[in-house]
C-alpha cells in the first residue's frame, strides 16, 4: 500500500513539474535551433561565466589534439568517473578507458568545437555542441559529432563529467547516416 501511494504521488509531482515546465515555456517547446538561440540568448552573469570557462576547457581540449597530447585531454578536461557513450557505438566509463580512445584519435585528426546551446545552473551544466573533426593528411574525409557535453563544477573548476554524440550537426539540423571513420 505504501509503494502504491509513493508511486502515485511521485507520478503526480512528476505531471506537476512537466506541466510547469509547459507554462513556463508558454506551452510552446521550442522546435528548432532558432527557437532554442534566441531562449539562450540573453546570457545571465552565470550563464555568461560558464560559456567563459567552457570555451577555455574546449581551447584546451583543440590544442591537447593538435599536439597529440591524449594525457592532457583524459586528466585536464575529463573527471575520473566520466562515461562517455558514442550513439550505436562504445560506452566508456571513466579515465581507464577513454585514456586509449584518445590515445588513438589524436594521432592524426584536429578538432574544434562550436557551442551551440548552453545550460548552467549552480554546479551543473551542459552544452550541446559541434565537434568538427578534420583530417591534416588530407586522407580521410572530415565529419562534425553532434555531441552533448554534461559539466559540473569540482573544486572550483569546470570539468566534463560526460558527454553523448552521435555524427551530424545541430548548427545543420541533421544526423549522419555516415559512421565516422574508426578510430
Amino acid at each position: 500500500m505504501i509503494a502504491r501511494v509513493w508511486i502515485c504521488t511521485a507520478a503526480a509531482v512528476a505531471l506537476l513539474v512537466v506541466r510547469s515546465w509547459a507554462v513556463a515555456a508558454d506551452a510552446r517547446p521550442p522546435s528548432t535551433l532558432a527557437a532554442a538561440k534566441q531562449a539562450a540568448s540573453i546570457d545571465s552573469p552565470e550563464l555568461a561565466a560558464f560559456k567563459k570557462a567552457i570555451r577555455v576547457k574546449y581551447d584546451l581540449k583543440e590544442r591537447a589534439f593538435a599536439a597529440h597530447d591524449a594525457e592532457t585531454i583524459v586528466t585536464k578536461f575529463y573527471t575520473p568517473d566520466v562515461i562517455s557513450v558514442e550513439g550505436g557505438g562504445g560506452i566508456y566509463v571513466g579515465r581507464d578507458q577513454i585514456r586509449p580512445l584518445y590515445q588513438r584519435v589524436v594521432k592524426d585528426s584536429l578538432v574544434k568545437v562550436d557551442s551551440v546551446y548552453t545550460y548552467v545552473n549552480g554546479n551543473a551544466g551542459w552544452d550541446w555542441a559541434d565537434f568538427h573533426v578534420r583530417f591534416p593528411d588530407g586522407k580521410q574525409k572530415p565529419f562534425t559529432f553532434a555531441i552533448l557535453f554534461l559539466w559540473a563544477k569540482v573544486n572550483g573548476e569546470w570539468m566534463c563529467k560526460g558527454d553523448y554524440f552521435l555524427t551530424g550537426s545541430f548548427r545543420e539540423g541533421k544526423l549522419s547516416s555516415d559512421p565516422p571513420p574508426a578510430p
